[in-house]
């Protein structure tokens, strides 16, 4: 898709008052989402182009957002007391999609602050495009911070867990 062309529909659709749109266009699926104002708890305007059919330079580049979390996310989750002088680990999203918790809308979640892991144990599930990539933890050590809300999305390289490794 041309970067012009993609400017001028992500202007026209800020400058609109639709609140979501999909787009597919020469095997390109574009899919843009505002959020009200009124709707704090939420991100704002979110838009993704599916990872095949980006340049590999773009996939690897990562967004000025990904650092960024949410200060109700970082304000309702529990604490665990960390020293200055621990090094926390982060675990970051391989992929952009739809963060859970849990294996199923009714299944406990795969972790939670203070739960301790082992490298390899599933911690989350990323859906990308209808694919559920269940994510496994790259160290051993104890869960300090969920930096995600249950069904938010998440970006590459976007930290999702802290973890005091052992």
């Amino acid at each position: 898709m041309d970067l012009n062309y993609l400017r001028k529909l992500l202007k026209i659709f800020d400058e609109s008052s639709a609140v979501e749109l999909s787009i597919e266009e020469e095997g390109v699926n574009l899919h843009m989402a505002k959020v009200s104002e009124h709707a704090p708890q939420q991100i704002q305007p979110t838009y993704m182009m599916s990872p095949q059919h980006m340049s590999p330079m773009q996939q690897q580049a990562p967004a000025a957002a990904l650092a960024g979390v949410s200060a109700d996310v970082v304000a309702s989750a529990p604490i665990i007391p960390v020293s200055a002088d621990d090094a926390l680990h982060k675990v970051l999203s391989p992929i952009v999609g739809t963060f859970y918790r849990a294996p199923s809308p009714d299944a406990d979640a795969f972790v939670q602050v203070g739960s301790h892991v082992n490298a390899g144990d599933p911690i989350c599930i990323v859906e990308a495009m209808k694919l559920l990539n269940e994510i496994e933890c790259d160290v051993s050590g104890t869960v300090v911070r969920i930096l995600v809300d249950n069904s938010q999305p998440v970006e590459y390289n976007q930290p999702m867990f802290l973890i005091k490794a052992d």
